[in-house]
């Protein structure tokens, strides 16, 4: 059977996920009275929930008798340790972007990556039906983005499709029928070559082995493309690391192949296809799974270096342990080991003592779904504010700069660029009209000017303004940037909340949280209206006289509290704070919960 590999490319949102579950119906990889969830292949609880495809996944699908494995590729650059490492398994590229938005900062992350490799891309314009849609202008901006990134001749001449993924068609013409994808099954056929691979069945078995994960009843499992040679279940194989030495001989127990959505045991895995392999106890990600006489390892992709770490510690506050069942470090350092493992973008690394870890990757979301996926297997953590990882080059400090692309209403421009260019020390790079009253500004800003800009971002638009990031180059430190400009609340008191005093404390700033909840000594309760922080006792009720007087028993109104997501009390905390959290709650508190070591802990830091 024909066989293409071929990976699908785009910015988070612009439709690539719906656009897989159509070519999946049209293919006839569901049954007619199949029931499948919408988004199929986002598999994972919070790329449901978010809408946002953290894990690289396979599938694939049958067109007059010939075989396309698709591959479904993470679209924000925190998760780009997986699409370095997919990428090298296709022969081809669909770039899907929104005919209205354009090229985006994720789009240029993995195209650069695609293009690097000298993969030819196929180009897709989807939701053109929508009214602001203006393909023309987005092909000319992918056109010119392909140029930027350094693009061959042969990949600058791509041809492009007008699509709608919801709605199931592509058409090489804007006015076409508007009738299916058959459009975009026969340009694949047509574009992407087929595996060279091919040629190769007859060399001794290899394969580089790319996604790793795990299956309950087999156990370990690695993904990869074969590149020379055949495998079958009962075979003896060996796995050579990058460097090549030699890891493990393991057999192979079975060869399950993607067939759809699911995976399939298949009796031969052919050099050019796709295929799982199980048997093996060391092996990992990067390394070579060949033949035994086979002595060199297949050359594997290099992985961007992290650019932010995060403490993890054991929950020590006087509430841990009454929400999650798993809260000692040797676990935590088992679980964090796991994910270090499966996930090449992430580094740990234990710190003095035992009972915290270093745990760098790419960016706060990835840190924020780690977190996440933690908590909700029973995990109980303490989290430090994100910290910036710098390098030497030539004696000289280096630090991260990311390139912000932000498109807000044209009112709010002022006061977006005042922020960026000012205290968190950003370059306005590029300023235009994107149409509809809106203004796209690009900036090169540190990564450190980032954290914890998110919010004040939405605070200063109106909650209307997109914001996106991604990594750009490592240039020279920029000096010292201003932290968060204000205190915070502290309690003074452990106990249960009282409506009456959180009512008095009303004045002195935003609350974090409401009556008759949990509260401990160096609890971080509010933002406070003014620069220091303030120690305060959400304990304290009122005092009861025997005289009565008009208005004395009226109910208290308290304010809804300020209630922060995992990833904004991330962001929001400072040096000398921690995140608390648990499988039911996420609270803030002071990394020493005793006055007397704070202060100490504030005049040695001075």
């Amino acid at each position: 059977m024909e066989l293409r590999n071929i990976a699908i490319i785009a910015h988070v949102d612009h439709g690539k996920t719906t656009l897989v579950d159509e070519l999946l119906k049209q293919s006839g990889a569901f049954r007619d009275n199949q029931s499948v969830a919408e988004r199929a292949m986002d598999s994972n609880d919070i790329e449901r929930e978010r809408g946002i495809t953290i894990l690289a996944k396979c599938t694939s699908v049958e067109w007059n008798g010939k075989r396309i494995n698709i591959v479904d590729t993470p679209g924000h650059a925190d998760f780009g340790g997986e699409v370095e490492r997919i990428l090298s398994m296709v022969d081809g590229v669909v770039l899907l972007v929104d005919a209205a938005e354009g090229p985006m900062p994720q789009t240029k992350f993995v195209t650069s990556k695609a293009l690097a490799l000298g993969l030819r891309p196929i180009v897709v314009l989807n939701k053109v039906d929508k009214p602001d849609a203006e393909p023309d202008r987005a092909l000319n901006e992918v056109f010119d983005l392909f140029a930027n990134l350094g693009a061959s001749d042969e990949q600058l001449d791509f041809p492009a499709l007008y699509a709608s993924g919801r709605s199931g068609w592509a058409d090489e013409q804007l006015d076409g029928p508007r009738k299916d994808l058959s459009a975009l099954f026969e340009l694949v056929l047509r574009h992407v070559p087929a595996p060279k691979q091919l040629a190769a069945r007859e060399e001794p078995f290899r394969m580089l082995a790319t996604p790793l994960s795990a299956d309950p009843f087999i156990g370990r499992i690695l993904t990869g493309r074969v590149e020379a040679g055949t495998v079958k279940a009962g075979d003896t194989l060996k796995a050579l690391s990058r460097t090549g030495d030699r890891i493990e001989q393991f057999r192979v127990s079975k060869v399950l192949a993607f067939r759809g959505l699911s995976q399939t045991p298949i009796d031969l895995g052919e050099a050019g296809d796709i295929v799982t392999l199980a048997g093996m106890s060391k092996a990992t990600v990067a390394d070579t799974l060949c033949a035994p006489e086979v002595e060199v390892p297949l050359p594997a992709q290099p992985i961007d270096p992290p650019t932010i770490s995060v403490t993890f510690g054991i929950n020590d506050s006087p509430l841990a342990g009454k929400d999650g069942n798993k809260v000692q470090s040797r676990v935590i350092r088992e679980r964090l080991m796991k994910e270090a493992e499966i996930n090449v973008a992430i580094k740990v690394t234990d710190t003095p003592g035992g009972e915290a870890f270093e745990v760098a990757g790419r960016g706060e979301l990835q840190m924020g779904v780690l977190i996440e996926n933690m908590r909700r297997e029973g995990f109980e953590l303490s989290i430090s504010r994100p910290r910036v990882l710098f390098r030497e080059e030539d004696g000289q400090r280096m630090e991260p700069i990311e390139e912000v692309t932000i498109d807000v209403d044209d009112e709010f421009t002022g006061a977006v660029i005042e922020k960026l260019t000012g205290p968190r020390k950003g370059e306005l790079v590029e300023m235009k009209p994107a149409g509809a009253g809106k203004t796209r500004i690009i900036a090169h800003v540190p990564s450190r000017g980032l954290i914890g800009y998110h919010g004040q971002f939405l605070t200063d638009t109106r909650g209307t303004g997109v914001l996106n990031r991604v990594f750009h180059e490592w240039a020279p430190h920029k000096g010292p940037i201003e932290g968060r400009r204000v205190g915070v609340l502290v309690s003074m008191e452990n106990g249960s909340s009282v409506p009456y005093a959180l009512w008095n404390l009303e004045e002195r700033g935003h609350l974090f949280i409401g009556a008759q909840e949990a509260v401990y000594v160096g609890m971080i309760i509010g933002e406070h209206s003014r620069e220091n922080d303030l120690e305060v006792n959400p304990l304290k009720g009122k005092k009861l006289t025997n005289v009565r007087a008009s208005g004395t028993d009226e109910a208290v109104r308290l304010t809804p509290p300020v209630r922060l997501s995992l990833e904004q009390a991330i962001a929001y905390i400072d040096d000398d704070e921690l995140v608390e959290v648990t499988p039911k709650i996420v609270r803030m508190r002071k990394r020493y919960l005793d006055p007397h070591e704070r202060k100490r802990a504030a005049k040695a830091a001075e």
